[in-house]
């Protein structure tokens, strides 16, 4: 049997139904009051409008998981919260950044925005965001 053969024929007896349609750089799952939190602890955070079907944002988690993985500081210095796009898209959060559209990478440190980056998923442009946060973190 071919893969695409066994795929297809999975898919459609449901055997995959419990695989997620996007992998995600691993993070905080967001909740109200979350991302003012970790502000408030005086910590820097790296916010991910993600939405699980979007592909710009699966291509920004794989670059964003692969320069953590070389990078550990990242992972010690900053909090990562994702932010689901279609169940918060609309809520407090999204429209106090006043966020545009899913696949917006915004850091934040205290009560100031550092850097954002809209439907990028170049290395070079979001690394630049990550160190602007790692710097922010470690300053």
């Amino acid at each position: 049997m071919k893969r695409r053969d066994f795929i297809r024929i999975a898919a459609a007896s449901g055997v995959m139904a419990g695989v997620p349609m996007v992998v995600r750089a691993a993070g905080m799952d967001y909740a109200p009051g979350l991302v003012k939190k970790e502000l408030a602890a005086g910590k820097t955070v790296f916010a991910d409008f993600y939405a699980p079907w979007c592909t710009t944002c699966r291509a920004q988690s794989r670059v964003i998981d692969a320069l953590r993985q070389a990078n550990p500081a990242y992972d010690e210095h900053i909090s990562f919260v994702t932010i689901d796009w279609d169940t918060y898209g609309n809520g407090d959060l999204a429209n106090e950044l006043q966020i545009p559209r899913r696949s917006t990478l915004v850091v934040l440190k205290g009560d100031k925005e550092l850097g954002r980056v809209v439907a990028g998923t170049s290395k070079k442009v979001i690394k630049a965001l990550l160190d602007t946060a790692l710097a922010a973190a470690t300053s």
